[in-house]
């Protein structure tokens, strides 16, 4: 009787043990775009509510170049992208989470030819990923590299994979287990690569299918989306939603799983869960009065082959060209659309909560801490609101510069990049 108890004990601690360990993990550390979990909710008690210029900065570390990556952490490793203007230079910047010290600056690709992108783009957009020992920057078809985080040395390089982005480059990567996935949607091709990690290698590399980009524009079949990984009934999916399909793949293969039909135009923002149910956005389209607009759509994952008519719970029309991805909690959607406006929605119906609108706009991506909505505007604002079913503000702050890229918040603590400096905040 005691050994059964002694092994149900085993059980029941194993079980909290990997219940916990992704809230450890993001909570000290902050890996990927929007998090460990590619959620944007950061597992902190504690988060930073005032700061000013000269107010609870920690550390203030000038940028050189131009990039909109975000920052990622592990251990005490702050690691963005930049480059020059003209995208001729790419680097990978490392910065002590610590004291703000630039540990290492490594230009990882020139070239004398660079393709153009939108102005209010970079060629650095990309945020890399990073785990212990290896950081992986991204810059489109400008190139990918493995470094080495300890020493700065670059383990591997791809230059071979091209896709015409237009607008430059914006997908970032995403680790899975020996994987590195990687998205390339342009007007020419569209095709999801998994490379080996270790050696940078492809393993395997899926197109998306043709039919439903035949009705788009050239110019429309572009995407900018990071995928999601989410696991269904002890399943893992790659969810991608692309210009104009979402699809989940299974992320060891690259093998189609499921498929939703709908939506046009250049996606950007990236797909998103809660209690069992993926949110994504679609591309902008075109009404039959010629008006522009896009659409929020709830989809059940658990599903096989085209679900498009038995696995979408909900749509919602919204403004078209939807750049940040909203962040989820408790049921809430939390997202600023393209005309300043913050928009609550209830997740289980597509309802508007509340609303407000505001002056600025609101590109880098949302974050939840410690019981609030972080919103961060290109002015350099940070609006934090309470989170819940009343608007409720809680405080406004300022920095100087623009803030393109979505902070990391960890260790009670906010790594903030505006244009031209990347900030510690914190007391």
């Amino acid at each position: 009787m005691k050994r059964k108890t002694f092994f149900l004990c085993c059980i029941i601690a194993t079980c909290l043990i990997n219940v916990n360990r992704d809230a450890v993990a993001q909570e000290r550390n902050w890996t990927h775009f929007r998090g460990t979990r590619l959620d944007g909710i950061a597992d902190v008690e504690n988060a930073p509510i005032k700061w000013g210029n000269d107010q609870n900065l920690l550390w203030k570390t000038e940028i050189h170049g131009k990039g909109w990556s975000s920052p990622v952490v592990y251990e005490n490793q702050v690691w963005i992208t930049t480059g020059t203007d003209d995208g001729k230079e790419l680097f990978a910047v490392c910065v002590d989470y610590i004291t703000g010290k630039i540990i290492h600056d490594i230009k990882v690709f020139s070239s004398s030819e660079v393709p153009g992108k939108h102005s209010l783009n970079s060629y650095a957009t990309p945020t890399p990923c990073i785990e212990k020992g290896f950081v992986y920057v991204h810059y489109g078809s400008l190139g990918t590299a493995c470094i080495n985080t300890t020493t700065g040395s670059v383990v591997w390089k791809r230059t071979d994979l091209k896709c015409n982005h237009v607008q430059g480059p914006a997908s970032s990567p995403v680790i899975y287990k020996n994987l590195l996935v990687l998205h390339y949607e342009g007007t020419d091709v569209r095709y999801i690569v998994a490379l080996d990690k270790v050696t940078g290698k492809s393993v395997w590399r899926t197109d998306r299918p043709e039919e439903p980009y035949k009705p788009l524009p050239e110019i429309g079949k572009k995407a900018y989306i990071t995928p999601l990984i989410l696991n269904v009934k002890g399943r893992d999916l790659l969810i991608s939603n692309g210009s104009a399909i979402c699809i989940a793949y299974e992320p060891e293969t690259g093998k189609e799983v499921w498929s939703v039909t709908g939506g046009a135009e250049s996606t950007v923002s990236m797909p998103f869960t809660e209690k069992g149910i993926v949110y994504y956005y679609t591309g902008f389209m075109v009404d039959t009065e010629g008006s522009n607009y896009s659409e929020i759509i709830a989809v059940n994952p658990d599903g096989k082959g085209d679900i498009t008519k038995s696995n979408v719970v909900w749509k919602k029309r919204v403004e078209p060209m939807q750049l940040l991805t909203p962040v989820i909690r408790d049921g809430l959607i939390y997202t600023v659309d393209t005309k300043n406006n913050l928009i609550c929605i209830d997740a289980s119906t597509g309802k508007d909560v509340y609303t407000s609108h505001y002056k600025s706009s609101f590109n880098a991506s949302p974050v939840y801490a410690a019981g609030n909505i972080y919103l961060f505007s290109t002015r350099g604002e940070t609006v934090i609101i309470k989170a819940g079913r009343k608007l409720e503000n809680v405080a406004q702050n300022q920095i100087d510069g623009q803030i393109w890229a979505t902070p990391a918040i960890l260790r009670n603590a906010i790594i903030l990049r505006t244009d031209k400096y990347l900030y510690r905040i914190g007391k």
